[in-house]
């Protein structure tokens, strides 16, 4: 049997009742997740341009925008809601396959539910989620397995989202494999350095892999054809699917900024927290690092993916704000001159101990000298919400309140949030999705 052909088997094949319940309650982490991601990026320039695009030339349809409600064809909300997912950088990630497996996915889903009649149940959408995840890890795995060239999300989570909601939409075995194949050929294939390098709305493809996606499917309902998907090149991810659900390996982000950053930012935290160190007594503060998360700017940020990929704007704010969720990385706070005073003082260098670890451990060490002269060290740590360690489910919701509540307001907010824990239960995804716009 081909290594596709295991990949097509578990697509189609795996059920609720085969899923074990951590799994599941991961899945349903996900969701909360990636949903608070998509509703508050909502709120941000690329969510209300890439809705605008989409309202222009994707006409003809019943899928939302999240960011107008306005409704428009499935290739135009995947790819506006794809870029709105990402807007914010708060998803959580795999380290192996060195991005995110489900920004592109969740909103291929819901354009996918909005084209079914009837709606698919809510448990047939968290099955399709999980499958999506398993899959888009491992075209992850696959793509990334050069260290030298790493790869936009977008380019394998699309894998996995055509994956999750060929699942959803019911695609006979046939079509799926040309689906799977159309979305591995055109996937968007950009390198994530540059993008670093020259902070901006391509950032890591989501948008343009959810897109994809969803013409992948579209085009093979329709007779389309397509090269084989690669799912050889590492054979035993083939093997383990349905055995070993590496999604459980997700680390989360409890800062919207770029997942270099956060350990600096943690450790910066955790020094004034425990050791009462006042914002305005700091005299120096030191980041020793890898050379990735160091090549991240240090200018001052004039719009909010510039604000996101930055080593020194994201510690200072969360310094003085307490937190990094949307606000702080959105005007006007990107201009506060006391935040960038701070920023501007933040001195960093390349720790050759750090930079050895680098990609599988993402490590930092912060030192803080107040302008009484006592020095703190924060010791050499990873950023919060590792796999090893990951946020507890009152976190998340935390994390949740803090992003979604200043889109929908508090009472639609507390109520998604209950419906997606319980998601196993929904009857009708509609009761989930747009109902919570």
């Amino acid at each position: 049997m081909s290594n596709t052909d295991k990949f097509l088997n578990f697509i189609l094949g795996v059920q609720y009742d085969d899923i074990p319940e951590i799994v599941r309650h991961q899945g349903r982490r996900c969701l909360l997740d990636t949903m608070g991601a998509l509703l508050a990026g909502a709120a941000t320039p690329l969510a209300k341009l890439s809705a605008k695009v989409a309202m222009d030339h994707f006409q003809g349809g019943g899928c939302t925008l999240v960011a107008n409600k306005k409704k428009v064809s499935p290739a135009g909300a995947s790819l506006a809601n794809g870029f709105a997912s990402n807007a914010l950088d708060a998803e959580h990630g795999y380290r192996p396959a060195q991005g995110r497996p489900g920004a592109a996915l969740i909103p291929v889903l819901l354009a996918s539910a909005e084209m079914m009649s009837p709606a698919p149940t809510g448990k047939e959408f968290l099955v399709a989620a999980i499958v999506g995840y398993e899959v888009a890890i491992r075209a992850g795995m696959m793509l990334n397995a050069n260290p030298a060239s790493v790869y936009t999300s977008g380019a394998w989570g699309a894998v996995g989202a055509t994956a999750g909601a060929g699942r959803l939409l019911g695609l006979e075995r046939g079509v799926l494999r040309e689906a799977l194949g159309a979305t591995d050929y055109h996937g968007p294939i950009g390198l994530i350095a540059k993008g670093v390098a020259t902070p901006c709305m391509a950032k890591d493809g989501i948008g343009w892999g959810a897109l994809v996606s969803m013409m992948s499917i579209l085009l093979a309902r329709d007779g389309f054809t397509a090269p084989t998907p690669e799912f050889g090149a590492v054979p035993e991810l083939a093997d383990e699917l349905g055995r070993e659900y590496r999604m459980l390996g997700l680390y989360f982000k409890p800062f919207c900024c770029c997942r270099w950053a956060q350990a600096s930012i943690t450790g910066a935290l955790n020094i004034v927290r425990e050791h009462g160190v006042a914002v305005d007594d700091i005299a120096r503060l030191r980041i020793r690092t890898f050379s990735k998360a160091a090549s991240l700017s240090r200018e001052h940020p004039t719009h909010t993916d510039a604000a996101q990929y930055n080593i020194t704007y994201p510690i200072a704010v969360a310094l003085i704000d307490g937190k990094i969720s949307g606000e702080q990385v959105l005007p006007p706070r990107l201009s506060d001159e006391r935040v960038l005073r701070l920023a501007d003082m933040i001195e960093v260098e390349v720790a050759e101990e750090f930079e050895t670890r680098f990609p599988a451990k993402t490590f930092s060490e912060v030192i803080i000298t107040t302008k009484g002269g006592r020095e703190y060290f924060s010791g050499g740590l990873e950023p919060l919400w590792e796999h090893q360690n990951p946020p507890t489910d009152d976190e998340l919701n935390t994390k949740f309140e803090q992003l979604v509540s200043p889109v929908v307001g508090l009472a639609k907010c507390a109520a998604l949030r209950e419906r997606l824990w319980h998601i196993d239960s929904v009857e009708d995804m509609r009761d989930v999705f747009p109902s919570c716009l």
